[in-house]
């Protein structure tokens, strides 16, 4: 075998067992580099005769080129085992499901959602929608409820008064919805049908009361409602807030400034199991406060009491979202703390309606 053979078949050898880029690398030098085997060789072309230049350069060159096309073959090869074996590495199963979303994880607050379960029910009723400021004046607040001076609800303990202003008259932040109703009655005619949910505020934080807090009334006035109508209208929301086919009420006698006659209702309900059930038992749960509107109230918003009458009632909306979704403590609704709403939260697009169910 010739030097050429033997340099050939030497070179060939290690170019295939170089196991990586850097063991290839390192052959290439040995062989083309300045010092390399086969550039020592192309050197010498130059003290050669002219026909001896003839009948080795084209030996040498053709040496060169193949060892040079050698190894750009075995580098590709090594780029695609080495490419092969870190996608080997990285495989995904796709299989498996997508991470949630942004969206997909965000919640609806259960507050917001119960409102939207309460406009729900009370529109398929043909009741709309009110609202008035947080802010109110003792006359919206007090003064038209039918609240005489000295009554204890308008005591330091239970409102948040603001300075007084020029003219020595103090606002409050509202202690409950009922404003709404003054506000409604003198910029409405009868008959009116109105739902009011908002924020109220009272001096007041325990693990059932917080001073900023939910509620939503409701409010009929016209020529000829009665009592009846305030039964029914409750005893269906009740059915179907929480998703019961019936229900049991029962009314109380009770005492409210702005309505006479005045009760409070229970509904029934069954205690077993450390949970509240609703439609079956034989114990009673306190929801709501209502009341035919009184006299002096409808007096005070400008219409006749002796032509119009109405029936008026009232609920924490932070209490009921409790008892029927199972929450033990009102201040965690307060507290921004993800978790929890991760857990009592509802997706967006959970839109509660009648047909295909509130709380789906």
């Amino acid at each position: 075998m010739s030097d050429f053979a033997t340099l050939e078949h030497d070179l060939t050898a290690a170019i295939a067992a170089a196991g990586d880029e850097a063991a290839l690398e390192a052959v290439r030098i040995a062989a083309l580099g300045k010092a390399g085997s086969i550039s020592g060789l192309l050197k010498t072309l130059g003290g050669m005769s002219p026909d001896e230049r003839k009948a080795q350069g084209p030996l040498i060159n053709g040496l060169r080129d193949r060892v040079t096309a050698a190894l750009a073959e075995r580098r590709t090869a090594l780029r695609d085992a080495a490419l092969d074996a870190r996608l080997e590495a990285e495989r995904s199963d796709v299989t498996l499901p997508l991470p949630d979303s942004l969206a997909a994880r965000g919640r609806i607050h259960p507050i917001s959602q119960v409102i939207d379960e309460l406009t729900t029910i009370f529109a398929d009723m043909g009741f709309a929608v009110a609202e008035g400021p947080d802010i109110e004046t003792d006359f919206y607040n007090f003064t038209a409820l039918n609240f005489p001076l000295g009554h204890p609800a308008r005591e330091m303990h239970d409102t948040f008064f603001f300075k007084p202003d020029a003219n020595g008259e103090r606002k409050v932040l509202r202690t409950h919805t009922s404003p709404v109703q003054i506000r409604t009655m003198m910029s409405q005619k009868p008959p009116i049908r109105v739902i009011i949910p908002g924020r109220t505020y009272r001096c007041d934080s325990d693990q059932t009361h917080t001073p900023m807090f939910h509620q939503v009334e409701g409010l009929v006035i016209d020529k000829g409602s009665h009592m009846g109508h305030l039964k029914w209208i409750l005893a269906e929301f009740c059915k179907a807030f929480f998703e019961v086919d019936d229900v049991k009420m029962r009314f109380r006698p009770s005492f409210f400034p702005f309505t006479e006659p005045s009760m409070e209702v229970d509904i029934q309900c069954t205690r077993k199991g450390g949970e509240i059930r609703f439609g079956e038992g034989d114990d009673w749960l306190e929801i709501l406060g209502c009341g035919m509107v009184h006299r002096n109230v409808i007096t005070n918003s400008g219409l006749d009491p002796d032509e119009y009458q109405g029936f008026a009632w009232g609920m924490g909306i932070d209490r009921i979202a409790m008892l029927k979704y199972g929450m033990p403590d009102l201040r965690p609704f307060f507290e921004a703390d993800v978790r929890w709403l991760g857990h009592y939260g509802f997706r967006p697009l959970d839109l509660p309606t009648l047909a295909g169910g509130l709380s789906v």
